[in-house]
Parts: C-alpha cells; sequence; structure tokens
C-alpha cells in the first residue's frame, strides 16, 4: 500500500486516523474471544467455511464487477492466489479454531500479535532484507516472554510436558500469515486490493468445504449464528476496511505498531465476554513479547530519532 498523509479528508482531524486502525484491531481481538466462544456451539471446520463462505455473498455485489474486469489477470496469476488463499484462509483462519479449544484467547493474541516479527524473520531469504542488532534483541525478549507465558511461568515444564496443542497449532497459524505477508509484498499481484481479497475469499471458502464435510455437525445452531455473522462480516470485511483506511490515513509503518495492542483488547474482552482474568504469568510472559515486538519493530533514522520498521508492509489483513 502506498503511504501518504497530505490531502486527507481528515487532515483537521489527525486522530480520527489514528481511530481507523485501533478498531480493526479491537475486532480483531474480540474475534479472538469469539474463536474461544464458538468451541461450544460449532464445529472448528464449519465457522472457518461459514466465515468465508458469507463474507462471498456479502462482498459479492461490491467487488463481482471488479473482479469481472480483471479476470484476465486473475487467470494469469491464479496459482499464486491459490497459494495466498491456502496460507491467509486455510492455514492462518482454520487453525486458530482448532487451536481455541486447547488454548486460550489471550495466547490466540499474543501469537497474532507475533505475525510481523515472523515476518521480519521470513523476508530475510525471501526479500532480501536484513536484521538489525534491535530486531535480534527484541525477538529474544519476545521469546524469552513467550515461553514463560506458554509454561505458566514455569519453563521446565515445556521440557517434561511439551505444548499444548492449541499452541502449537497457534505458532503455525501466525507463520502462515507471515509467509502470506511476505509473498504479497514479493508477488505484488497486478490486482486492485479488494479484487485481490474477494478472489481468496472464494478459493478459501472453496478449499475449506472438505472441512465442512468432514464435520459431525454441519448446521449453524442459532447460538452459533451471531459468532459467524461476527466472523464473516466484522472480522472479515470491516476491520481490513478500517485497516486499509488507517494504513491510507497514518500510513502502513505506524499502523503496524497498533497489532501490538491485540493481546491488551483481547484480555480485556475475555473478562467481559468469559470472565476469565489473566494470570501473572501471561501478564509477566506478554509484557515481555510486547516489550520484545516494539524494539524489533524499530529502526533507527539519519535524525536519530526511531520509527517502525516497515520493510514489511502490512497487506490487507483480513485473514485473522
Amino acid at each position: 500500500m502506498t503511504e501518504h498523509h497530505s490531502g486527507s479528508r481528515y487532515a483537521n482531524y489527525p486522530f480520527i486516523g489514528f481511530l481507523f486502525p485501533i478498531l480493526a484491531v479491537a475486532i480483531w481481538a474480540t474475534n479472538a474471544v469469539v474463536s474461544k466462544m464458538a468451541t461450544a456451539t460449532i464445529e472448528p471446520g464449519a465457522i472457518a467455511f461459514y466465515r468465508w463462505f458469507f463474507a462471498l455473498l456479502l462482498l459479492t455485489p461490491f467487488c463481482l464487477t471488479t473482479v469481472y474486469r480483471q479476470r484476465l489477470q486473475i487467470k494469469v496469476h491464479l496459482t499464486k492466489l491459490t497459494v495466498l488463499a491456502s496460507l491467509g484462509m486455510v492455514l492462518n483462519q482454520s487453525l486458530a479454531y482448532y487451536a481455541a479449544y486447547t488454548t486460550s484467547a489471550t495466547n490466540i493474541a499474543i501469537f497474532l500479535s507475533l505475525m510481523p516479527l515472523f515476518g521480519l524473520f521470513l523476508a530475510v531469504p525471501l526479500l532480501g532484507t536484513k536484521l538489525r542488532i534491535h530486531t535480534l534483541i527484541g525477538a529474544l525478549i519476545s521469546f524469552i516472554g513467550l515461553v514463560y507465558m506458554l509454561s505458566e511461568g514455569n519453563p521446565n515444564q515445556l521440557l517434561t510436558q511439551g505444548f499444548k496443542q492449541g499452541d502449537m497449532l497457534m505458532f503455525v497459524s501466525s507463520l502462515s500469515y507471515a509467509l502470506y505477508s511476505v509473498l504479497l509484498n514479493r508477488w505484488k499481484l497486478p490486482l486492485t486490493p479488494w479484487c485481490a481479497v474477494y478472489c481468496q475469499v472464494f478459493l478459501g471458502a472453496l478449499l475449506q468445504l472438505p472441512l465442512l464435510l468432514s464435520s459431525e455437525t454441519t448446521a449453524i445452531s442459532l447460538s452459533a449464528l451471531p459468532m459467524v455473522a461476527f466472523a464473516a462480516f466484522a472480522a472479515s470485511i470491516i476491520a481490513p476496511w478500517c485497516w486499509l483506511k488507517g494504513v491510507t490515513q497514518i500510513g502502513a509503518a505506524r499502523s503496524t505498531l497498533f497489532m501490538n495492542l491485540v493481546p491488551l483488547f483481547t484480555a480485556s474482552m475475555s473478562i467481559v465476554m468469559l470472565g476469565i482474568h489473566p494470570s501473572q504469568y501471561h501478564l509477566i510472559g506478554g509484557g515481555m513479547v510486547l516489550v520484545g515486538l516494539t524494539l524489533a519493530q524499530m529502526k533507527r533514522v539519519p535524525t536519530g530519532m526511531l520509527e517502525v520498521n516497515s520493510s514489511i508492509k502490512p497487506q490487507s489483513p483480513s485473514l485473522k
């Protein structure tokens, strides 16, 4: 995405530009809690499919004309679009729904916040970028914090019991989205943003159809309907629209920093929606992760000031 700040309709109200990524992050944080709540009402394969199926229905009236105009470019890049859909839609989101059975909403959020850091490391072989010393130090701090949190404050526990299945699934989920973002930067498909999103949503729904068919229950119960609706409309359409608006208003670099708020928002939502309070190890380990992430995403500029490392532009993040 191109970053620009001048000429904005919100030029006289600069704070509004920051509200867009904050709202997007708040929606994704809520979706992490919704994923946890959904485990009691709908199978992961079912909600993973229906999320993108209903998002596809909602997007079709607005995107179909553009998709038709760009059909030749879509045909040329169909393989790459399929790879992106597999990473961003199938692996990233479906694994998160399966992970919710054996890990907490707060843990899910911590892994979501690690996506930019994973992207920085993947960009080294795929984009030829270089890692700075503060990125490595930040990564080490985040890793120590993550181990402390996942071990519930007792790192020796990991040596005897290993990681929870849900945490391992979230690791793969976050890594998949990081790879998705890096490949978008590498390939730079000649499609409009929403056309690319629409194609990926279509392919994602198609690829996840086997998950639906393999589920014991494929119908959506009345109790699950609000969760599916939130995932399809708020998390898949409203949140990415707000994110793209934020990138336009304040730039991709500063927008990325707001991803660090996901764990904080999720912990707050867990208290309100689930009645679950974060444990001490969540606060200590999660705090270390956020400190490490902030350090890893900083870069030194000629003026001696620090700004966000924007070598990896956040791409249409409709996949959280």
